[in-house]
This record gives C-alpha cells, sequence and structure tokens, in this order.
C-alpha cells in the first residue's frame, strides 16, 4: 500500500470519527517604515454576497477567481459566475456533485480544472475531472480515470499546466490535454514504481512530486517534466526524513517541505528554492521555519497536497518570497510583520512593520508589481478588514481600502477557511466549504462577499 493511501486512511478515519522573524536572525536589507501611508485608502462598503446554500454537513466548495467580466465561485455542486460588484449569478455550471479541488488560478486563457464527485454513480470518492472555461461559463469536458480493472479512479488533486490536465491520487495518475485528448492513465508503469504525489502547474510549466520510498521511509523527488510526454527535463531529490512537499511556486521553483514535524500544523518545516535549469536540480536556498511553539510565520500548506500553500507571496521579477510572522519584531505593537526573503541567498531582505489593528498576510501579487496584503478583521476593535500594498523595492507599504466596520464579525468568521482575492481594487473573500448553519452566531454566513468602492 502506498503512503498516500495510508495517510488518507487515517485521515478519513479521523474525519469518520469526528464527523516571526524572531530573535537572532539577521536582517540584511532594509525596513519598511512605521505606519505606512494610509490617506489615500478607500472607505470600501459591502457590495454584494453569495449567499449559502443549506447543507447539513460540511461540504466542498474549493475555488474562487475573477475575470473581466465576472467574480467566479464554487459552491455546493456547481460553480456560478457573479457581476465583479456582486449581484445575481449570470451563469451557473452543475457539476453533479460535490467539489472536492480546483487549480488555484486560472491559465491564460480563462481556463481551470476541477476535481468533483459524481452522485450518480458514487458521492463518496472524487473521480471527475472537468475543464472550465471561466470566461465562457462552460464547463468544456468532463473525464475520468480508468484503473487496470476498468473501475474509475479516485484522486486528490488536479492542476494545469503547459496545456495539460494532470490529476493524481491515491492509486495513480491521470492526465488529458486542455482539447481533451488523453495523454496517460492511473495503471502507467512509472505511478507504480514511484507513484506521483500531485502535480503542479503554471503558464507552460508542469512539476511534478512523486515518492519512491514506502509508507515509513519516503523519497520524494521534484520532477520538472514536458507537459505533455512527461520526460523528465529536471530532478532533484529531497533529503531524506522529508514526508511532504508543496510547491509554492512552479516560476521561479520554490517549494515547501514538511519532515513531519512542521510547526502549528502549518505543513512547512523549510522553504527551499530550486534552480531546475539543468538535468539535475540545484537547491539555491533553505529559509526555516521552526521556532517557538507555533512557528515563525503564519504561511500554509495542505498537509499531504501538493498545490494550494496560502498566506505568502513569490514576486518573480525582485526573486523574493513574502512571510507573514506570526509574532511582531521586538518591541513592536503590532500583530505581526512581514518579512522579505532573498530566493536566491535565503537571507532576509528586509521588514514590512505591521500594524495593531489586525494581523497582516499576503495573498499574491498584482499587475503592477506591488505585494498585496490582506489586514485581519478586528474583533476587539470592532474594525473591518484592510488591504494594503508592499513596494518590493523599498518595503513601504500604503493602506488601499478600509472595509466597513460593520463587517468585522463576519470577515472574521472566513478566517479559518479563507480564500482571498484582489482585482479590479475590489476585495473578494470566499469560504472553501459549505458549512452547516452556526449555533453560536445569529447571522448567517455568506459563502463570498466582494468589497469596494460604492
Amino acid at each position: 500500500m502506498s503512503r498516500r493511501a495510508v495517510i488518507f486512511g487515517a485521515v478519513l478515519a479521523a474525519a469518520l470519527a469526528v464527523t516571526g522573524c524572531g530573535p537572532g536572525e539577521s536582517d540584511s536589507g532594509g525596513e519598511g517604515g512605521d505606519g505606512g501611508a494610509e490617506s489615500s485608502a478607500v472607505d470600501a462598503a459591502l457590495l454584494g454576497q453569495v449567499p449559502t446554500a443549506k447543507v447539513s454537513e460540511l461540504a466542498g466548495a474549493m475555488g474562487m477567481w475573477t475575470t473581466e467580466k465576472n467574480f467566479v465561485k464554487t459552491d455546493l455542486k456547481k460553480i456560478s459566475g457573479y457581476p465583479l460588484s456582486g449581484g445575481k449569478a449570470e451563469w451557473e455550471i452543475p457539476l453533479g456533485g460535490e467539489v472536492c479541488w480546483s487549480s488555484p488560478q486560472a491559465t491564460s486563457e480563462g481556463l481551470i480544472a476541477v476535481l468533483f464527485r459524481d452522485d450518480k454513480d458514487d458521492p463518496a470518492v472524487c473521480t471527475e475531472v472537468g475543464l472550465v472555461d471561466l470566461d465562457k461559463g462552460k464547463l468544456l469536458w468532463r473525464k475520468q480515470g480508468l484503473d487496470t480493472y476498468g473501475g474509475r479512479q479516485m484522486f486528490d488533486e488536479v492542476t494545469i499546466g503547459g496545456g495539460t490536465v494532470a490529476a493524481a491520487g491515491t492509486g495513480g495518475s491521470a492526465g488529458w490535454t486542455t482539447g481533451g485528448k488523453p495523454l496517460w492513465s492511473p495503471a502507467s508503469t512509472d505511478d507504480e514504481k514511484c507513484p506521483a504525489e500531485g502535480f503542479a502547474g503554471e503558464g507552460e510549466k508542469l512539476v511534478a512530486v512523486r515518492d519512491c520510498g514506502d509508507t515509513d521511509h519516503p523519497k520524494l523527488t521534484l520532477q520538472t517534466i514536458d507537459p505533455a510526454t512527461r520526460a523528465v527535463k529536471s530532478a532533484y531529490a529531497f533529503e531524506q526524513g522529508i514526508e511532504h512537499a508543496h510547491v509554492v511556486s512552479a516560476e521561479p521553483l520554490v517549494v515547501a517541505v514538511d519532515d513531519g514535524d512542521s510547526p502549528g500544523g502549518s505543513g512547512i518545516t523549510a522553504f527551499l528554492t530550486i534552480d531546475d535549469g539543468a538535468a539535475r536540480g540545484k537547491p539555491l536556498a533553505t529559509i526555516g521555519t521552526k521556532g517557538g511553539k507555533y512557528g515563525k510565520y503564519d504561511a500554509e500548506c495542505p498537509s499531504t497536497n501538493v498545490t494550494d500553500c496560502r498566506q505568502l507571496a513569490v514576486d518573480e521579477k525582485s526573486g523574493t518570497l513574502f512571510l507573514p510572522t506570526r509574532d511582531p519584531g521586538p518591541g513592536s505593537a503590532a500583530d505581526n510583520d512581514v518579512v522579505a526573503f532573498d530566493l536566491k541567498t535565503g537571507k532576509k531582505k528586509g521588514t514590512v512593520p505591521g500594524t495593531a489593528a489586525g494581523a497582516m498576510t499576503p495573498v499574491g501579487v498584482d499587475g503592477g508589481g506591488k505585494v498585496v496584503v490582506y489586514q485581519d478583521a478586528d474583533i476587539v476593535g470592532e474594525t473591518g478588514g484592510a488591504v494594503w500594498r508592499i513596494d518590493p523595492a523599498s518595503y513601504k507599504k500604503t493602506k488601499v481600502m478600509q472595509n466597513p466596520g460593520a463587517s468585522y464579525e463576519m470577515e472574521s468568521r472566513f478566517e479559518t477557511d479563507r480564500r482571498t482575492l484582489f482585482a479590479g481594487e475590489r476585495l473578494y473573500l470566499g469560504a472553501d466549504h459549505v458549512s452547516e448553519p452556526s449555533e453560536v452566531y445569529k447571522k448567517k454566513q455568506p459563502l463570498a462577499v466582494v468589497f469596494g468602492a460604492k
């Protein structure tokens, strides 16, 4: 039995049963100043809400994107496209089963891959892989991976890279062109010898994480592969003891590794940057995360999956990784800080001081090259969240948007299951699961919300 299968069994059994840069770290870069510019911030309003469907138990709804025309959100057994400023759905794609996984970013053509269940066949497992055109609001195709006995294969995650849709699961992997042509199946020989833990795609690039070890002694390898043939272009073997590897960025290649003792259950022991320009991958830098009870940084990766690490940002142009600390610097009254690391050396380049109004979390890089940061709502002060931009050259932060105080409770309830987007000067917050009604809060929690200028 594969190590992933053992892990999956343990997680499933549990589910059924239960239904900072710290002191001593050198600072080789500049500081971002004190409070940062706030005078230009927009006083935002709650523009729209996506209602939560009625369910009796938690259901998957992973995925949220924007296009030039729509804000798109996965929902209970469907994907819906809404006006960018909120309102009623303009289109809807019924899936006929619960959403299990989706590719975090859309391709330049507006395509995303989604993994979902088939209620008519077996509603308990994730077997259906679909390709969605977000611009057209259409499910272009749905496929299944067949095992050696002709049965449908269960998958754990899916991605798109270099025109290939790649899915991986407990018993193997499968791939298709974006046109729907099969490229490989779960019965492939290399999957039997070195099962694919998962794939990560970005632009024309496709990366695979494979395990050539066993349950007790994993032996992980990171491969940059040809998307069409799976020919290995570059390979990097992780050190013994690494149990999981999560691809934070495919270009540049940044990986979060877990040795089984990740602080605070973050799924991250360290970040590695790897040069995959040659047949043998070359490690460039290591950024450790251990320190204190919960670790130095507040970034997170899913425990066993290869993609979808959150609460961080990679700026390719400046070659920088931005991480939120769990605690502020010594003597600071802020909730936390944001720290910048050089991807080539692993050294700290600078610190962006936070604010006492709420913890700050990098969520991406905008079209202008600025790092976007979401500031949590302040429950104690009853103030809404905010959006900031960080200049990756000077580490100066500028407040872009302040959400209304009336939204603080609703915003705070997203924190444990939050997906965050900032596009077109609007902030989108969404949950990855449809949850049953709360017995604690009186107000019904939306599945997603939109904030922006009135």
